[in-house]
């Protein structure tokens, strides 16, 4: 995998996805933990062509800032560039946009992992 490969998610704000329904706060605008789902889903699945049969891939760290507000009824996206592969970590530049502009931006990191071997850990986890 190398870097420079980018990728886009996106997203019509509405009831489901503001701040007051996520419990990040009480205002009808499009909630954080959104604009950082949509975020990591822009990243994760520009890489996914790039991963052998039986891997995917993991969020472990983002630093982003959420810097302007987006009413419901309006779009937001999200665009992801992969800067950095160093060894199975993998790190992206991330930035939110809607209708209006520049609403986020910041960094993203992941890890490439082996899906078997990954929920067997998880399910070892459950048996203690």
């Amino acid at each position: 995998m190398e870097t420079g490969i980018k990728g886009r998610a996106e997203v019509l704000v509405s009831y489901e996805n503001t701040a007051a329904k996520a419990g990040s706060g009480d205002q009808l605008v499009f909630a954080t933990p959104w604009m950082i789902g949509l975020m990591e889903e822009a990243a994760q699945t520009s890489v996914l062509p790039y991963l052998e049969e039986g891997q995917a891939t993991v969020g472990t760290h983002l630093d982003v800032s959420h810097d302007a507000a987006t009413p419901i009824g309006m779009k937001v996206w999200a665009e992801s560039e992969l800067i950095a592969v160093e060894g199975r970590k993998l790190v992206f530049n991330v930035s939110a946009y809607d209708e209006c502009g520049l609403i986020g931006k910041g960094t993203h990191e992941r890890f490439i992992i082996n899906k078997e071997k990954f929920m067997a850990r998880v399910e070892a986890k459950k048996a203690k």
